[in-house]
């Protein structure tokens, strides 16, 4: 064990992965889960890479960070920044541990953190560094034209402008995994596990491409599912869905593949995520190699989920389980005798960040967090929220969506104990669903013109909005959204 009493801290981050995307083919992360506190019941704050991270990495909602999209034009820029005043893990952690990050650096900011000349993390971004690498050894990116394609994106939320998108194709990259995105990352995380400053905590960021498109993955991971069961919302389009997801990048690229060919999709996928799986499990033993695995708090998560052909969309950017709701696991050092175990309360990925602060005793920690703290429920093993916190009591999760490229086809959620609310925007539609997720866990029954939820829903649209004016969201919902809604869609309803 170390000499220094703080922990270390290895963070590990998927990119676009399902959370009930494991199996027989990721043991590695089998492993770690059975290790792990499991919040079975977390969500992202944001179903796209950057407002996700932005969230996580600052412990706030995005419309207080000001990340709400990817911000692909220029005139929409500001829109995919952290602020300069919110600050970061990074930032906070870099003084006491170790600092290093590696791989996606799609945590943006406005102060650009990773070049300011007084950084003490150490950067190891994958771009542009990557494809330097693969230029250098003549070999090409995976993917390539024959995964991409164009959709309409609204811009400033109302001009129509064509956006490139990557497509539900799938393809075996001919190179080995050292020339894959995955492959460079493990290389460098390992890097970073080897050059750390052993008189210092470790402090390190992995954030992983995989599973992320495009699905053109090497052997022998690409072969490696001979066979899937998918679940039943696969390629189906449920009672009363949301019809403006056909504008969305989900249905656009999602609606015409068929069952069947999501089937040989969902192989590739899968072993996309084994690839994943022999990563973790690399860094895993690199850590218990140098002995220092059972005084590492590692956090495994996702920013995000993907669709995969559930409720016919492809990619994430809406507001179903399958595009929101994420693993995260904590296993912490064995010195704490936290039982691994599964807590199933509602978490949100902005309640990392207060987490860690209290956990490790962070200076300067921030005091405008919209997060909570989840350590009364690892060191009480309790699922009760804490009564002195007010944020916490009958407690929602908030997730936004405010488009890809820029500010388009918008969606806010709200999750509160066994039902979520979805609201989808297109320019001046307004479309509204509820599920009862314990009866529903696919979501294939839209509840909300079913009279005997008006109560409900008027009651989750109020929080609803409630979170919306107190985060400053650039939207507003009407006073009596509801009731157009009924009234403009009941004659088309299921």
């Amino acid at each position: 064990m170390q000499n220094n009493s703080k922990p270390h801290v290895v963070v590990i981050m998927a990119d676009q992965l399902r959370y009930d995307a494991l199996g027989e083919h990721t043991p590695h992360l089998n492993e770690l889960q059975s290790e792990s506190i499991d919040w079975s019941r977390a969500y992202c704050a944001s179903p796209l890479c950057v407002p996700a991270r932005g969230a996580f990495f600052t412990g706030k909602y995005p419309n207080e960070t000001g990340a709400l999209h990817n911000a692909k034009i220029v005139q929409e820029k500001q829109y995919g920044m952290v602020g300069e005043n919110h600050s970061s893990l990074y930032e906070l952690a870099e003084e006491e541990w170790d600092s290093w990050h590696t791989g996606k650096m799609d945590f943006r900011t406005e102060k650009q953190i990773e070049k300011l000349p007084d950084t003490k993390t150490n950067w190891l971004p994958l771009e542009p560094r990557y494809y330097h690498y693969l230029e250098e050894h003549g070999k090409r990116r995976p993917g390539g034209e024959s995964f991409k394609g164009r959709v309409p994106e609204l811009a400033y939320g109302r001009i129509t402008r064509t956006q490139v998108v990557s497509t539900p194709e799938i393809g075996c990259y001919e190179e080995q995994l050292d020339y894959f995105y995955d492959g460079f990352i493990l290389k460098d995380t390992l890097h970073a596990l080897k050059n750390r400053n052993p008189n210092k905590p470790l402090m390190l960021n992995a954030m992983f491409f995989a599973p992320h498109p495009p699905i053109d993955i090497p052997e022998p991971w690409f072969s490696l599912i001979d066979d899937v069961k998918l679940p039943e919302n696969v390629g189906i389009w449920g009672k009363n869905q949301s019809p403006l997801q056909l504008y969305n990048i989900t249905g656009n690229m999602g609606a015409s593949v068929s069952r069947a060919r999501w089937q040989e999709i969902w192989k590739a996928y899968l072993g996309y995520v084994a690839l994943l799986d022999h990563c973790v499990g690399e860094v895993i033993a690199e850590l218990k190699r140098q002995g220092i695995y059972e005084d590492t708090l590692l956090i495994f998560t996702s920013d995000h989920g993907e669709m995969l052909g559930s409720h016919r969309l492809w990619q994430k950017m809406c507001m179903y389980e399958e595009s929101i709701r994420t693993p995260l696991w904590m296993k912490f050092p064995e010195k704490h005798n936290f039982k691994p175990r599964v807590i199933n309360k509602l978490v949100s990925s902005i309640d990392i960040m207060p987490t860690l602060c209290d956990y490790l005793k962070l200076n300067k920690a921030p005091e405008d967090m919209s997060g909570i703290s989840l350590m009364p429920f690892i060191e009480t093993e309790t699922e009760e929220y804490d009564e002195k916190d007010t944020r916490s009591k009958q407690r929602s999760i908030f997730v936004q969506y405010d488009g890809n490229g820029s500010s388009s086809n918008f969606s806010r959620a709200i999750v509160q104990e066994d039902y979520k609310l979805i609201v989808d925007w297109f320019k001046d539609e307004l479309y509204i669903e509820l599920y009862a997720l314990q009866e529903d866990m696919q979501e294939l029954t839209n509840l909300a013109f079913d009279e005997e939820q008006n109560e409900r829903l008027d009651s989750m649209l109020e929080q609803l909005r409630a979170h919306m004016r107190k985060t400053g969201d650039q939207l507003s919902l009407p006073v009596n959204a509801r009731e157009n809604f009924q009234t403009v869609y009941r004659e088309f309803a299921q």
